[in-house]
C-alpha cells in the first residue's frame, strides 16, 4: 500500500522540456523537479563544464533523458541552436539572469534595449518557437522566471523592472489566446533564495557594513515573514505542479514565492 506520504504524480512522465540557464541555482531546481517527476530534459546554460555536471547527475538520479545545449540563449546563434534541440518539447522553462543595477540617470538607449533582448525579448522568441507545436498537440506548459520585481519595483533594478514588467505583460494577453488549446503560461516571481545571486549580494553588505557573512544573511532574513532564505527546491517544486497536469486551469499568474517579502493584499 502506498504511503500518505508519497509524492504526489504530476502525470507528466515521459514529456519533454526544456529549462534555461539549468545547470545552477533557480533553474537547476526546476529541473531537477521536472526530473523528479518523469521529464526528459534539454539543458541549457552558457558554462559547459557545469552544465554536463548538472546533466550527469540528473541522468544518474533520476533516469532521465538529459541533450545539453551550452550558448548564450540571449544571444541570437546561440539561442537558434537551443531552439533546434528543444523541438517538440511539451514544456518550457525561460530563466535568464537580470541587468546590473544602477541608477534611472545612468542608463542609456541601449541599455534598455540589452535589457529587453535578455529579459523580454528572449523568453518571447523562446515561446513563439515552442508556442505552435504545444497548440498542435494540444497540450503545453509554459513557465517564465521572473522576480518579484513585477509586483513591487525595486528601486536600483530599473533594468529589470522594465524588462521584465513588459515580459509580464506579453504573458497576460498571450496565455489567455493559447489557453483554449491546452496550453498554459504562467510566471515564478522569486524573492530571495538560497543561491549563488543572494550570496554575492550579502557579500557586498558585508564588506559595506563591516560584519560577517552570518549576520548579513540574519539581517536580510529578518526582513522575511517567513523568516529563511528560500530554496532551490522548493521553488523547483512550484515550478513542476504549473507544469503538471493539475494546473492546467492556472492561467496567465504571477505566483510570487517570496516568504511573504512583498508586503500586499493581491
Amino acid at each position: 500500500m502506498k504511503g500518505e506520504d508519497e509524492d504526489m504524480d504530476l502525470g507528466i512522465r515521459g514529456k519533454r522540456a526544456l529549462v534555461c540557464a539549468g545547470s545552477k541555482g533557480l533553474g537547476r531546481g526546476c529541473a531537477e523537479a521536472l526530473a523528479g517527476a518523469g521529464v526528459d530534459l534539454v539543458l541549457n546554460a552558457r558554462g559547459a563544464e557545469a552544465l554536463e555536471a548538472a546533466a550527469a547527475d540528473l541522468r544518474a538520479r533520476f533516469g532521465v533523458s538529459v541533450v545539453t545545449v551550452a550558448a548564450d540563449v540571449t544571444d541570437p546563434e546561440g539561442r537558434d541552436r537551443v531552439i533546434a534541440a528543444a523541438e517538440g518539447i511539451d514544456i518550457l522553462v525561460t530563466n535568464a539572469g537580470g541587468p546590473p543595477p544602477g541608477l534611472w540617470s545612468d542608463w542609456s538607449r541601449d541599455d534598455f534595449i540589452k535589457a529587453l533582448d535578455a529579459n523580454m525579448l528572449t523568453p518571447i522568441a523562446l515561446m513563439q518557437a515552442a508556442l505552435p507545436g504545444m497548440i498542435a498537440r494540444g497540450w503545453g506548459r509554459v513557465v517564465n522566471i521572473t522576480s518579484g520585481s513585477v509586483k513591487a519595483p525595486i528601486p536600483q533594478l530599473g533594468l529589470s523592472n522594465t524588462a521584465r514588467t513588459g515580459l509580464t505583460g506579453f504573458v497576460a494577453g498571450t496565455a489567455r489566446q493559447v489557453a483554449r488549446h491546452g496550453v498554459t503560461i504562467n510566471n515564478l516571481l522569486p524573492g530571495i533564495h538560497d543561491t549563488g545571486r543572494p550570496v554575492a549580494l550579502d557579500t557586498g553588505v558585508t564588506k559595506a557594513e563591516g560584519i560577517s557573512m552570518e549576520e548579513a544573511r540574519a539581517k536580510r532574513a529578518a526582513t522575511i515573514p517567513a523568516g529563511r532564505y528560500g530554496t532551490a527546491a522548493e521553488f523547483g517544486a512550484a515550478c513542476a505542479f504549473l507544469c503538471s497536469q493539475h494546473a492546467g486551469f492556472i492561467v496567465g499568474q504571477n505566483l510570487l514565492l517570496d516568504g511573504g517579502a512583498i508586503n500586499a493584499t493581491i
